[in-house]
């Protein structure tokens, strides 16, 4: 049995939308770290992974983001307690609201960074690192795209 997670990669400007974790968090508290949070059960549902996405951006920082989400990756791990993760990132466009610390007991910080300010900052595992990475390099293809 696996935990679901989702983490929101949210661009505007050239710069990341990351939070730092409270301390109180069990999994990585004090850490630079990109929006999320586990899926809820609901039983036969449609858009479960997106609702989450959307939903834990509004509950930890107050932002909306438009209606087309974008997988970036998948990966797995295991927490300290002995929990299986699966966590999901999904690249998300910005709409609208003022992204502050809504829920303390989760985020202790609300932060707008570069790439390059991610992967120098000392707080950022190296899972972080590799979600900036792998959603950069999906906006970049997007953009050569257009």
């Amino acid at each position: 049995m696996f935990i679901i997670n989702v983490e929101a990669a949210v661009c505007k400007d050239d710069q990341w939308l990351m939070i730092t974790r409270s301390s109180k968090e069990e999994h990585a508290g004090g850490t630079i770290s990109l929006v999320g949070g586990k899926v809820d059960v609901e039983g036969n549902t449609l858009e479960i992974i997106e609702r989450t996405v959307k939903r834990e951006l509004y509950e930890e920082v107050g932002i909306e983001v438009k209606e087309g989400i974008h997988f970036v990756y998948s990966s797995s791990f295991v927490t300290d307690e002995g929990y299986n993760v699966i966590n999901m990132v999904f690249l998300c466009e910005y709409d609208k609201g003022t992204a502050y610390s809504k829920a303390p007991d989760e985020v202790d910080a609300v932060h707008w960074m570069t790439s390059s300010e991610i992967m120098s900052h000392p707080e950022a595992p190296l899972w972080t690192k590799e979600s900036i990475r792998r959603a950069a390099h999906k906006v970049l293809r997007a953009d050569v795209q257009n």
